[in-house]
């Protein structure tokens, strides 16, 4: 489906926007919030939950795997334990995230593939076009750069995966709000003496979070507002509040079994 089909998002010949749902800011543990995730994949292929956009924080603070990753090559799970972080796999790829419970926003977007552009990049430009209008409401030049980031003033802010299955896309990322980057390092298998004052300095040329940005640390609720309106925008939709459907919970409590078991951590 050709982009400008996917930007207009609206009804021949009325004008009329296609509303997708917005779910309300979600705290989870990791296990529960990947399950949410595949729940409203597998129920949107199906027919049964609609284009859903949902924003969430994770408690505790987790670190999640690409799907194809192996967890004892990625995390150091004597400290993970240490500092009461979960680890969780995910059904979509890329690289080990670290998700710091008080400085970043996650989000998901749920829909019909038809609803986004077939070529992967240009798909994440589109999704991830609400991201860039979306710190641009906050007051920052954001700019998309392939495959699956976004930067500001040249530093990545938010990246994202996204895995098709069924007919549907789910795409989830990160908006680093103020994370806590030696911690991160602490976590991730990375040697001892790269985990230094000047290592996390070399980061920061690299990396960027929103406080940084603005001087200042937004709440939680200001950044989700800003990033709806964004994929409002972006993907040509309206957003409507609405809650997770029993079916979708209810799903989502049977897969939470599989991300919480260790066959499913170590299966790679």
């Amino acid at each position: 489906m050709c982009e400008a089909k996917v930007r207009a998002g609206e009804s021949a010949g009325r004008g009329v926007r296609t509303q997708w749902r917005l779910l309300p800011l979600r705290i989870d543990d990791a296990f529960t919030s990947m399950a949410v995730d595949e729940s409203l994949l597998k129920l949107n292929a199906e027919g049964k939950s609609p284009n859903t956009i949902r924003f969430w924080r994770w408690l505790p603070s987790t670190v999640s795997l690409g799907c194809f990753q192996n967890v004892e090559r990625e995390v150091d799970l004597e400290v993970a334990k240490k500092y009461g972080v979960d680890v969780v796999r995910r059904i979509t790829g890329g690289g080990a995230v670290f998700h710091d419970h008080d400085g970043e926003l996650t989000y998901s977007v749920i829909c019909k593939q038809d609803d986004v552009p077939d070529e992967i990049i240009e798909s994440y430009k589109l999704i991830c076009g609400g991201l860039v209008l979306g710190f641009e409401r906050l007051g920052l030049q954001a700019e998309f750069k392939p495959v699956n980031d976004v930067l500001v003033n040249g530093k990545k802010i938010s990246g994202s995966a996204q895995t098709r299955r069924w007919g549907s896309v789910l795409q989830h990322g990160t908006v680093l709000i103020a994370p806590d980057v030696r911690r991160m390092f602490e976590l991730l298998k990375v040697s001892p003496e790269k985990i230094s004052d000047k290592f996390i300095a070399s980061v920061y040329e690299r990396v960027t979070t929103v406080e940084r940005e603005l001087g200042k640390k937004p709440n939680f609720e200001e950044v989700r507002e800003a990033m709806s309106r964004g994929f409002e925008r972006s993907l040509g939709v309206k957003l409507s509040e609405g809650g997770l459907t029993s079916e979708e919970l209810e799903l989502a409590a049977k897969l939470k079994l599989k991300y919480a078991s260790d066959e499913w951590l170590r299966k790679r």
